[in-house]
């Protein structure tokens, strides 16, 4: 009797604790919420190695630092399962909300292509830290609501859709489908479509089938479409080398796979290589001048300074949270453990962990608290187990991914009025900036400092928040720095 007792009443512990009755759910919702939004999400463990690490340092196209070192693929698989799993269990358990979180798209991109180059990998991922702690104090003086309330909501849909659109463009180069021109300096034509105007590889013909299956499994609300497109994709490519014997890129051969090599590996199931954890530098203040430095600190605060909030709203409003005046209730707390993960996130060499939009997967399947995101956190951490089957994905089969991601956050210009052109001006900068310079943190400056002159001009200046004005300047000092530290000796 009293173990039948004791198993009665730990579900009413679980259910108090999470409050799953009080918001309509149950255990069971909540346990195949989690495991949803998990299948939905997990192909960051294998996405994040392939744009952060590369294979061997001998590959050209391996992302090195300022010393030529890189991030091993598997080490970075396992610290990016790692940092997941625990933070979107802790976010369950102080949040309680079905928000998982893991390595946000976007920033670690930011990382590869502009910070390390510039410094060792520990000292960008020191940055990564100190954005953090920055997110986590802005958090705790309340400053990071009343700024992400000042922008208009024009403005914050706008830059979704931008970085949907930058992701996408990585996505299209990273696959070959889209490649820069060799004699771009001598043509007004800087990219096209593959090789000489054809998709003239195997390894690009393989990204475009991976491109069509994972857009009609997603089309077909097939859940965990993203993860099993990337992974029937690598299933064609292991196939296909096999017979064609295509090899890496690199070495002349430009109809190479790009980054990973589909082959069989010789085993499955391996102990995570956790050796990337806490390699973390705050060298990058001496290497580089104080202000190139927090320049990028900055950067990366306003990368994460308004995903996570526009993402929380989004998925409290799906999940029915909000309260009447559409606000997250507890959201400080939220915004806390958000700011965490920036710091977890440099601290394990994974990027910057943020909230997760697949979550909407488990929201829709009827999760509604955070016990939902302890089960995803542990499949999280049981993954850690499995990254020698990372080596075997192509980037041309994880690239779908990339692309199909970019399709759904595009989905919000429909937020955007462009019959209101001092709005539509400054939300078609933000949302073109980010893709055609590469950068986030650009379109965001283009979209708030003409947002700011445009009002100004036609009328609106009062409907301009006072903190719009602040980081409009910010940004354009950001802009300026050439000259300005050129006027300084810098």
């Amino acid at each position: 009797m009293a173990s039948t007792s004791t198993a009665r009443s730990a579900p009413s512990r679980l259910d108090r604790f999470f409050r799953v009755s009080e918001r309509g759910s149950t255990i069971g919702r909540e346990v195949r919420g989690g495991v949803v939004t998990f299948v939905t999400m997990a192909y960051i463990i294998v996405l994040n190695p392939l744009i952060l690490g590369s294979f061997s340092a001998d590959d050209p196209a391996a992302k090195r630092d300022v010393l030529g070192h890189i991030l091993p693929v598997p080490q970075v698989a396992a610290v990016t399962a790692l940092v997941a799993g625990v933070m979107t269990i802790l976010f369950g358990l102080v949040a309680n909300y079905p928000f998982a979180i893991a390595t946000g798209l976007g920033i670690n991109t930011l990382l590869a292509v502009t910070i390390a180059p510039q410094m060792t990998w520990p000292e960008a991922m020191g940055l990564v830290v100190v954005d953090g702690l920055i997110i986590l104090l802005l958090v705790a003086t309340g400053f990071r609501t009343a700024v992400f309330n000042a922008v208009p909501a024009e403005l914050k849909a706008a830059i979704s859709v931008g970085i949907g659109l930058f992701i996408c463009l990585i996505g299209l180069v990273d696959a070959g489908f889209v490649r820069r021109l060799p004699d771009a300096a001598h043509t007004t034509v800087p990219v096209g479509l593959g090789i000489n105007g054809s998709i003239a590889s195997w390894p690009t013909a393989v990204f475009v089938f991976g491109l069509l299956l994972t857009g009609v499994l997603v089309a077909r609300r097939v859940r965990g479409g993203l993860l099993i497109g990337v992974l029937g994709t690598t299933v064609v490519a292991i196939a296909l080398e096999a017979v064609v014997k295509v090899g890496p890129s690199g070495a002349g051969n430009a109809k190479g796979w790009n980054l990973g090599y589909p082959a069989l590996p010789e085993k499955v199931v391996d102990l995570p290589d956790l050796a990337l954890f806490g390699d973390v530098s705050f060298g990058a203040w001496t290497r580089l001048p104080s202000i190139t430095v927090a320049l990028l600190v900055f950067t990366l605060v306003l990368a994460n300074f308004f995903d996570a909030m526009g993402t929380m709203t989004g998925l409290g409003k799906e999940a029915g949270l909000v309260d009447r005046d559409n606000q997250l209730p507890g959201v400080g707390k939220a915004l806390f453990v958000e700011g965490v993960g920036a710091v977890a996130g440099g601290a394990g060499s994974a990027s910057s962990n943020t909230v997760f939009v697949e979550s909407a997967a488990g929201i829709a399947e009827g999760a509604r608290t955070g016990l939902a995101n302890v089960v995803t956190g542990v499949l999280l951490l049981a993954a850690m187990f499995l990254t020698p089957l990372y080596q075997v994905i192509p980037l041309e089969a994880a690239a779908p991914a990339l692309v199909v991601v970019g399709a759904l956050m595009i989905g919000q210009i429909r937020e955007v009025d462009f019959s209101e052109f001092s709005v539509g001006l400054p939300a078609f900068l933000t949302i073109v900036v980010m893709p055609f310079t590469y950068s986030i943190a650009n379109g965001i400056g283009a979209g708030f400092i003409s947002y700011v002159v445009l009002r100004s001009a036609t009328g609106k200046a009062r409907s301009i928040h006072p903190l719009m004005w602040v980081v409009a300047v910010a940004f354009a000092a950001y802009f300026a720095i050439g000259p300005i530290r050129a006027a300084f000796g810098a």
